[in-house]
């Protein structure tokens, strides 16, 4: 169950806050619409639930906040958007990725791609999906941790009416399996028909809180959708055909050869424009959306329902109706209670249940004979019933006794094939694994996500590639030294090729995160914990390490190759050079992990690893190399003096090398660069947790 209290977003400036304390409740094993225009604050609301935005207001899910849960991914599913993944990432690999990351088995990647019918895409870049694939593989982000709740902004935005149907068949059997489902959208008739119970908001503020049945019957009004190129003379004709029968019809024209019928049938008015001779290509039952108002204290009494200048909008067409179009022709005794009380009117409205397996649109259209097109209203009007017998279906006891009554004005397009849908599609099993907060998953994490775009390998292709090229130009030029030449490291630049490498992928391992935030989807930002922390630095000194190896053996080779022996052979203190070179190496990959990680971007991260070389480096040199004003010996023969004269198993040896690689301008740099980056990551990471 979800319980959101007093929700509301910070106002910018002089303008009015975007969510305006909002409350309401979703229940377990119901799907909950949150209905609203664009910009009625549907977005802000869900983002002030799950505390991706400041505000104030609380929400619970299950009893308890999302701050205080352990493992919000394992309670709450989350789609916002879409899937913030990487575009070079196979569906396979993004999901194996996100479950070491929620610490369940991999296999269950499999399972979730098969129960969102994503088996044959799963070698398919992120990059490509179509609209339709991105939704799905969403929705399979979400189901991943198998989690009881599932939060979901507009997932049906931009699909086709198939997608759509398959998407809602699977919320409301993840509900009928005893979750909950929060569903945002923007169609009135869309949540009539898959949600059984309508949160609406508007200007920020929840004008109606109802059960389907409820919305359906107060918002939702029965009309004849007509398509014909002389829509304006049969407008004529059904005015003169209301008078003459002393009934309340309204006609709105729609744009071009589109009108609108409240008060009448399809047979009425396909009747009118047969006996006229008028051509007519689409005839069909639907329901228009009376506005956001409509069913605002509406459950008890149905009686103020007179709003017939309101459901001149049409929710499912998109369009609003031309200004003046509307034409009221009213000529009853009760030009206001007719219009609107399809219940207490059953003399008109009878008799549309007898041709009730006429108003499908797929029966009405060709029996007029002109019009092929189906129209996004047509599986509309045909889906309709579904949210009167969802209810009935559902757990809750009250929706039983109203459910009859309220399809009765709605029977004409009642198609009962469509309440055994859930039966085609199928949830992945449930998870039985308790996740653990040990390091092993961010490392595993790490190693996927690392190693599942080519990124890292094209890098590490044009490192290779460079450094060969320039030991054979160094070499071929002279005057280099034998160390610098295996290294690839010219004098004239700041740090060798394999160092930049090295720094770059250490930029990318948290650049990523904030380009393509795969963990920030519930949470709002990459998250700094230590154990992710420690994993990245791991893989990337992994990384680094590998690199710097392969360097000078490519690099080795090569010479070896174009100029033979005499330049491969191995230094006398070959130890202590490889200690620095992988050092070297090694730092450059930290300092670009941890300056990504503080400025948020791979470019900072890199800019980072070549400020020390170019500004650092200078300053380190003028404090270790100039005399003290005690006396003139240097800083590092002031470290060598104060070391005790005798080291056990002579470690004073290995002290003294290592002193003497921190002693050096790069080297003293870039252990400052380190310290300082990482000091600098963890008062970020505390000051957001502060927050």
């Amino acid at each position: 169950m979800i319980e959101a209290i007093g929700l509301t977003s910070i106002p910018r400036k002089e303008q009015p806050p975007a969510v305006d304390n909002v409350s309401f409740e979703a229940h377990t094993g119901r799907v909950t619409a949150l209905l609203g225009a664009p910009g009625a604050g549907k977005t802000t609301a869900l983002r002030l639930m799950l505390e991706l935005q400041r505000g104030r207001g609380i929400t619970y899910f299950r009893g308890r906040p999302l701050h205080g849960i352990p493992h919000p991914a394992h309670e709450v599913g989350v789609l916002l958007g879409d899937v913030p993944g990487h575009p070079g990432r196979s569906v396979r690999g993004h999901l194996r990725m996100l479950c070491a990351a929620s610490g369940v088995p991999a296999r269950r990647a499999d399972e979730v791609l098969e129960a969102v019918g994503l088996v044959s895409l799963r070698d398919e870049r992120l990059g490509t999906l179509s609209r339709g694939m991105d939704r799905r593989l969403g929705l399979a982000c979400a189901l991943l941790p198998d989690p009881h709740t599932l939060v979901l902004d507009d997932p049906a935005r931009g699909l086709a009416v198939g997608e759509r149907r398959w998407l809602y068949d699977m919320l409301r059997e993840h509900a009928a399996q005893g979750g909950t489902v929060l569903c945002s959208t923007a169609d009135p008739k869309e949540a009539a028909r898959f949600a059984d119970h309508v949160v609406t908001l508007d200007g920020g503020r929840v004008v109606a809180d109802q059960r389907a049945a409820d919305f359906a019957r107060t918002r939702l009004r029965p009309r004849v959708v007509v398509r014909s190129p002389h829509a304006a003379r049969l407008s004529v004709l059904l005015a003169q055909r209301a008078r003459s029968t002393q009934r309340s019809v309204e006609v709105v024209r729609e744009g071009g050869n589109r009108l609108c019928v409240y008060g009448s049938t399809c047979a009425e008015v396909g009747e009118t424009a047969f006996r006229n001779g008028i051509v007519v290509h689409q005839l069909a039952d639907e329901l228009g959306d009376m506005g956001p108002g409509a069913g605002a204290g509406a459950e008890t009494s149905t009686a103020q329902e007179p709003q017939p200048s309101s459901a001149a909008i049409d929710a499912q067409s998109g369009p609003d109706p031309e200004p003046g179009a509307a034409a009221a022709l009213d000529s009853g005794p009760e030009p206001e209670a007719a219009p609107p009380a399809p219940d207490p009117s059953p003399e008109p409205e009878a008799a549309p249940p007898a041709p009730d397996p006429s108003p499908e649109p797929e029966a009405a259209t060709p029996a007029l004979g002109c019009g092929p097109e189906p129209e996004p209203s047509a599986p509309a009007a045909a889906a309709v019933p579904a949210p009167k017998a969802v209810p009935a279906a559902s757990t809750t006891p009250e929706p039983p006794q109203e459910a009859p009554a309220d399809d009765t004005p709605r029977a004409a397009p009642s198609q009962q094939p469509t309440t055994p849908r859930p039966t085609t599609v199928a949830l992945p099993p449930p998870v039985f694994v308790r996740p653990a907060p040990t390091p092993l998953r961010p490392v595993r994490y790490e190693i996927r996500r690392a190693a599942g775009v080519a990124t890292g390998y094209i890098v590490g292709a044009f490192v290779l590639a460079v450094s060969a090229l320039t030991a054979v130009l160094l070499a071929r030029i002279g005057h280099t030294p034998q160390p610098r030449l295996l290294a690839a490291w010219p004098a004239e630049l700041p740090l060798p090729p394999a160092a930049l490498g090295a720094g770059l992928l250490g930029a990318l391992a948290f650049g990523d995160e904030f380009r393509h935030p795969a963990l920030a989807v519930d949470r709002g930002t990459v998250p700094r914990r230590l154990g992710l922390l420690t994993a990245k630095l791991f893989v990337a000194s992994l990384t680094a390490l590998a690199l710097a190896v392969l360097t000078v053996g490519c690099t080795a080779e090569v010479l070896y190759l174009v100029y033979g022996s005499e330049l491969v052979a191995l230094p006398a203190d070959w130890p202590a050079l490889t200690a620095g070179w992988l050092a070297l190496v090694t730092g450059c990959a930290w300092a670009g992990v941890l300056a990504a990680g503080v400025f948020r971007s791979t470019t900072a991260g890199l800019a980072a690893v070549v400020a020390v070389p170019l500004l650092v480096v200078p300053a380190v040199h003028k404090m270790t190399e100039g005399p003290s004003a005690r006396g003139p010996v240097p800083f590092a023969g002031r470290l060598k003096d104060g070391l005790p004269p005798r080291w056990p198993f002579g470690g004073e040896q290995h002290l003294e090398a290592l002193l003497r690689l921190l002693t050096q301008p790069v080297g003293g740099a870039m252990a400052l660069s380190v310290l300082a980056l990482l000091c600098a990551y963890a008062f970020t990471g505390l000051r957001s947790r502060v927050r």
